[in-house]
C-alpha cells in the first residue's frame, strides 16, 4: 500500500465503538437493509451490496437512509419485528468482515419529497387523492416545519406538521433504534440536520416559521433533532453510538436557489457562524459523531456533487467545524482519498466518507491497498444510474417508476444492485463473436463475452479504441470520464481481447455465419435547411480539436450543448446558447444535481441564453435567430457549434445473427449503452 494512504487505515472510536479504519461508506438511498418505497422487509439486494463492501476493507458501513415512516402504505418501521429478526441473523456475516454497521434513520423528505407527474395527478384530483391515501398520503409525506413550496412541484405544497405528529415521529425513532440495537447493530445515524430533509427543514430559518416550541429561537429549531437523540440514549443507553448526518453550511440563497462555489451570497439557511454553535449544541445533546457535507435540496450539487463541482468541495467547511467539537468528524463529497489521508494525519479530520464510488466498484478500497489503482472502475459523477431524479421547467421529477423503486444502481457497472438480472454466466458453447465498433458499447460487450468464455473480436475503423467517448470525455473537467476510458482499454489488454484497429468493416459477408454485434454509434443531425449551415462546427468536431474564435454561439441547449458552453467559458471564450425549448437541459435522465448546477452557473456568469428560439441563418461573423414572439435577433459570433442531436447509424439492421448495441440502435446515454451491451453479451 502507498504509505501516503496509511492514515486511512488506522483505528478510531465513535463513543465506545472501535472502527478498524477511517473509510466510511456513507448512506445512499436504495442501499437499504429494509424495503425502500415498498412493503417493509429485510432487503436481500441491499444486504448483498453492504456485505460486498464490508468484505473489501471498509471500516464503517452505513446502509441507505431508512425512513422511520415508510411513505408507501403508511408503514412505521418499528412495527414489523420480523425484519429485525432477519437482520439479527445476518449481522454475524457482517461482523465477520471486521466492519461495523450503523443504520441511518430519517424522518423523511418533507418539502423535498420528489414529486412525480403521477403524484401530482393523485394530489390534485380530489377523488384520486382520497382513493390513494392508504398507500400514498402525500399530505402526510410532504408535511414540514411550516407551509412551504415543494422542491419539485408547485402543485403539491407542504403543510406544517402538528406537534402530535412530531412526537409520534420522535417515538418512532426511539422504538426503531431499540429494535436495531437488539438485532446487533453497532449504532444508528440520524439523518437529521442534513441536505434540507425534513429534520433539517425544522432547523432552517427560511423554511421554519413556527411560533411554538419547534420554531423561532435557535434552541427551538434544533429541538426535533435533540429530542430524537435524547430519546434514543434514554432507551438504548449512553454507550450505544448515535451519529448525526450533518450539513455544515446550507449554501442556499432561497427556495430552489443554491449558491455556487466562490459565489458571494446571503445565506438563508445555516451559515458557518450558526453551524459552529449547532455542532457543539448537538454534541452536548448526545450525538457521538458528525458525518458532514454541505447543501440542501435547493443547493443539491453540494450534497451530490456533479463532475462540474471541484474535488473536496466540502472539506474546508468540515475542517472548520471540527474545531468546535470533541466528537469525531467525517467528511464526504468528491473526497480524494490521498487528500483525506493527509488531513486525518494532521488531526483535521477523523474519517473519510465515500459513496458513489462503491457503486461503480465495490472493491476499490482493496485495489488501493493492493496498489492497483488502474483496476478501479471509476464513478463518473453522472447520477444517471444511482439517482436519475430529473427536473426542468414545468416538469416535476421526470423519473420512471422503475427507477424510483430501484435507486443506487450504476451507469458504469451494470451488475450493481441488479444481480438478479446482471451477473456473469459461463457459456456452454464458446463462440467467436465479431464486434464492429470499439467504443464503450463495443468494449463492454467484448468484456462480458470474454468473461463468459466467448472469443470476441473488435473491429475498429480508427487508430484507437473509444469511439465517440473520446470527444465526450475531452472537456477539461472530465478527468473521471477519461479514467473510465482508460479502464476499458486496460480491460481489453487484461482479458487478451483480439482488437483490429484501422479496420473498417463494410460488409457482413467476411464473418460468414458467425454472430456479430454492431456498435457503430450515431451520426449528428445536420440542419441542412438552415442557410449556410456548412459554416457550423459539429459538436464532436469541436471536442476533437477544431478551432473556434473568442465568441461562440452554441446551437442546442441539451446536456452536450451546455457542457460545451461551460467548457468554452472555462477556457476564457464568450459563449451563448440558443435552445428551442423553454429550459436548458429539458431532457430525461439528467439528474437535477447536475442540471441545476449548469443552469445556475450560466445565470451567475451571465452567459447569454436564448430559450424558445431557433436558428434562422448562419452568416459571416453572426447568426440570426427567430424568437418566441416571431422577432428576429442578430447575434455576433466568430464561430457556431451545432449540438442539436444525433440519429442511429447502424451498419446493418439487426437479425438472428446480428445484434445492435448502444446509439446505433437507439440514441441514449452512457447508462443505456453499457447496460444494453451487457445484456446483449449475455444473450449469446
Amino acid at each position: 500500500m502507498d504509505s501516503k494512504l496509511a492514515p486511512l487505515f488506522t483505528p478510531w472510536n465513535i463513543g465506545s465503538c472501535e472502527i478498524k479504519n477511517r473509510i466510511v461508506l456513507t448512506s445512499m438511498g436504495g442501499t437499504d437493509l429494509f424495503g425502500w418505497m415498498e412493503k417493509n422487509h429485510f432487503d436481500e439486494v441491499g444486504a448483498r451490496f453492504i456485505l460486498e463492501v464490508a468484505k473489501n476493507n471498509v471500516g464503517l458501513v452505513l446502509p441507505g437512509c431508512q425512513p422511520v415512516y415508510n411513505p408507501m402504505f403508511g408503514q412505521w418501521l418499528y412495527k414489523n419485528e420480523k425484519m429485525y429478526d432477519d437482520l439479527a441473523a445476518w449481522m454475524p456475516k457482517l461482523h465477520a468482515t471486521g466492519a461495523k454497521l450503523f443504520v441511518q434513520l430519517t424522518a423523511g423528505f418533507g418539502r423535498s419529497f420528489t414529486i412525480s407527474k403521477l403524484m401530482e395527478t393523485l394530489y390534485t384530483n380530489k377523488l384520486l387523492r382520497v382513493v390513494s391515501k392508504p398507500f400514498m398520503d402525500l399530505d402526510k409525506i410532504t408535511a414540514t416545519a411550516s407551509p412551504s413550496p415543494n422542491r419539485w412541484s408547485d402543485k403539491v405544497p407542504s403543510r406544517a406538521m402538528t406537534k402530535d405528529e412530531i412526537r409520534e415521529m420522535v417515538d418512532a425513532f426511539v422504538k426503531t433504534a431499540k429494535l436495531l440495537q437488539k438485532a446487533g447493530v453497532d449504532g444508528v445515524e440520524i439523518h437529521a440536520v442534513h441536505e434540507g430533509y425534513l429534520l433539517d427543514q425544522f432547523t432552517l430559518k427560511y423554511v421554519n416559521h413556527r411560533d411554538d416550541e419547534y420554531g423561532g429561537s435557535f434552541e427551538n429549531r434544533y429541538r426535533f433533532a435533540v429530542e430524537i437523540v435524547q430519546g434514543i440514549k434514554q432507551a438504548c443507553g449512553k454507550d450505544f453510538p448515535v451519529s448525526l448526518r450533518y450539513s455544515v453550511v446550507s449554501k442556499t440563497k432561497g427556495f430552489r436557489e443554491g449558491a455556487l462555489p466562490g459565489e458571494e451570497f446571503t445565506e438563508v439557511g445555516r451559515d458557518r457562524e450558526e453551524s459552529q454553535r449547532a455542532a457543539k449544541y448537538l454534541q452536548d445533546a448526545g450525538y457521538d459523531m458528525l458525518n458532514c457535507d454541505n447543501g440542501t435540496y435547493d443547493a443539491w450539487y453540494w450534497a451530490h456533487p456533479p463532475i462540474y463541482m471541484p474535488e473536496n468541495c466540502n472539506l474546508e467547511d468540515v475542517k472548520y467545524i471540527k474545531q468546535f467539537v470533541d466528537i469525531p468528524v467525517v467528511c464526504a463529497g468528491r473526497l480524494d482519498p490521498y487528500v483525506a489521508a493527509a488531513e486525518i494525519e494532521q488531526g483535521k479530520l477523523d474519517g473519510a466518507g465515500f459513496a458513489r464510488q462503491f457503486l461503480a466498484d465495490q472493491a476499490w478500497v482493496t485495489k488501493l491497498i493492493e496498489e492497483r489503482p488502474e483496476d478501479i472502475r471509476p464513478c463518473i459523477l453522472c447520477h444517471n444510474g444511482c439517482f436519475n431524479m430529473c427536473h426542468y421547467k414545468g416538469v416535476p421529477n421526470d423519473q420512471s417508476l422503475h427507477d424510483s423503486l430501484n435507486l443506487s444502481r450504476c451507469a458504469v457497472n451494470a451488475e450493481t444492485m441488479q444481480w438478479d438480472k446482471h451477473h456473469i454466466q459461463k457459456t456452454d458453447s464458446p463462440k467467436t463473436v465479431h464486434i464492429i465498433g470499439g467504443g464503450i458499447g463495443g468494449m463492454e460487450a467484448a468484456r462480458v463475452l470474454s468473461l463468459r468464455g466467448h472469443h470476441p473480436v473488435i473491429h475498429e475503423k480508427s487508430a484507437q479504441l473509444g469511439g465517440t467517448f473520446i470527444p465526450a470525455s475531452a472537456e477539461s473537467y472530465k478527468g473521471k470520464l477519461r479514467d473510465l476510458l482508460a479502464w476499458y482499454r486496460r480491460q481489453m489488454d487484461v482479458l487478451g481481447i483480439e482488437v483490429h484497429l484501422e479496420d473498417e468493416v463494410s460488409s457482413m459477408i467476411e464473418f460468414g455465419s458467425a454472430q456479430v454485434i454492431v456498435a457503430t454509434g450515431a451520426k449528428p443531425v445536420i440542419p441542412t435547411s438552415i442557410p449556410r449551415y456548412e459554416r457550423m462546427i459539429e459538436a464532436c468536431d469541436y471536442l476533437n480539436g477544431a478551432e473556434v474564435g473568442s465568441t461562440v454561439a452554441v446551437i442546442g441547449g441539451g446536456l452536450t450543448g451546455c457542457e460545451i458552453a461551460y467548457e468554452l467559458a472555462l477556457q476564457g471564450k464568450q459563449p451563448c446558447i440558443v435552445e428551442m425549448k423553454d429550459d436548458l437541459i429539458a431532457q430525461t435522465g439528467v439528474c437535477l444535481a447536475n442540471s441545476s448546477y449548469l443552469r445556475e452557473w450560466f445565470a451567475f456568469h451571465k452567459v447569454p441564453v436564448y430559450l424558445e428560439s431557433t436558428l434562422a441563418e448562419v452568416r459571416e461573423g453572426e447568426i440570426s435567430i427567430t424568437q418566441k414572439d416571431g422577432t428576429t435577433k442578430v447575434i455576433p459570433c466568430d464561430s457556431v457549434i451545432a449540438s442539436i442531436g444525433y440519429t442511429p447509424d447502424p451498419l446493418v439492421q439487426k437479425s438472428s445473427k446480428v445484434y445492435l448495441v448502444g446509439d446505433c440502435e437507439k440514441v441514449g446515454n452512457l447508462r443505456s449503452v453499457i447496460w444494453g451491451a451487457y445484456e446483449t453479451a449475455m444473450k449469446i
